[in-house]
Formats: structure tokens, C-alpha cells, sequence
């Protein structure tokens, strides 16, 4: 059987420069299927939704990957609705408990780079520079006031409004 550990204490994309490393796309699949049976669409659209979208599976990578898991006998495939609905065996619900905290890591991986994916976008592209230049002059400040707390708490009071009022240009935040 493959070994689905790699360096466990290592994050962000495998040791290739892939976004998993050997045998965490298996594990991580094997995991969507022992949480709640689906076909190849589903498993895809499952495994995106966990990163929010900084990761996009193809069906080249899932297939083949739903079929060695097959082939371990860590899931079976059933007919349903004209496609094949794969489901987690005992073995595979057994390897998925004896992998959790591998598996934690690696939705904790997908949780992390789901946060900072929306960095890729091009709007956002736009703000980064002053974002930087920003937390560079409260830096710079900081280490010239010497403990002062009055530059303390003005630093972040400057913060607290600038996301107060960024968060209050949201359109999500201002039709719910």
C-alpha cells in the first residue's frame, strides 16, 4: 500500500512544487469519501470547495486516484443515476481514522490556503502594495515610539477603523 504520510510537518505545497505531496491527494479523497459517499464530479467539487477554490482538481487527477482506491479496496463503486457512487469499505474507513491527523493537516492546509487565495485575484493585486506600505510605516513607527503606549494604541486605532470602514464597503456586508 502507498504511504499517504510525507513530511508531517511540512505545509503549503509538496516537495515537487505540486499542491499535495506523495499520496495526499489519495488520502485526502479517501477522506471525502469516508465523510459521505459521492461520484468523480462530486469528490472533484468536494475536494475545490475545501480550498475555496485555490485548488481545482481535474478529472485526470480524481479518476485515477478513485480507481488506485478502488483497487486498494478502500472504497467500492456502486451504480447510481448513471454514474458510478464511490463508497468508503471498512478498510478505507479504518485507513481514514488511522490517517486523521494527517488528514486534519492537510484541511488545515486547505482551510489556510483558502483564506489567503483571494491574494491571487487581480483586485487584489491592486491593494497589496499599499497594504505593505502600509504595515511598514506602523512598523517603522512602533520601533521609534520605544514602548510608548500612546503610539501603541494610535497604531491600532488606525487599523481598527481602516478595517471598519473597508469591511463597510463590502457588498456582501451591506445587502444582508
Amino acid at each position: 500500500m502507498m504511504n499517504a504520510r510525507r513530511n508531517p510537518g511540512a505545509g503549503g505545497l509538496g516537495p515537487t512544487g505540486r499542491f499535495f505531496g506523495p499520496g495526499e491527494l489519495r488520502l485526502a479523497v479517501l477522506a471525502l469519501i469516508a465523510e459521505q459517499p459521492g461520484h468523480g464530479y462530486q469528490v472533484m467539487t468536494r475536494l475545490a470547495d475545501r480550498f475555496n477554490g485555490t485548488y481545482e482538481p481535474s478529472a485526470g487527477s480524481i479518476y485515477p486516484t478513485l480507481q488506485l482506491l478502488e483497487d486498494e479496496g478502500l472504497v467500492r463503486a456502486e451504480a447510481g443515476g448513471g454514474r458510478r457512487v464511490y463508497h468508503a469499505t471498512e478498510e478505507g474507513l479504518r485507513v481514514a481514522e488511522e490517517q486523521r491527523e494527517e488528514i486534519e493537516r492537510l484541511w488545515g492546509r486547505a482551510a489556510s490556503r483558502g483564506q489567503w487565495g483571494m491574494f491571487g485575484e487581480p483586485e487584489a493585486a491592486e491593494i497589496i502594495g499599499p497594504a505593505l506600505r502600509l504595515v511598514k510605516a506602523a512598523v517603522k513607527t512602533l520601533a521609534h515610539a520605544h514602548g510608548d503606549s500612546r503610539v501603541i494604541e494610535g497604531v491600532l486605532e488606525v487599523f481598527t477603523d481602516a478595517r471598519r470602514r473597508i469591511e463597510e464597503l463590502d457588498p456582501k456586508r451591506r445587502s444582508s
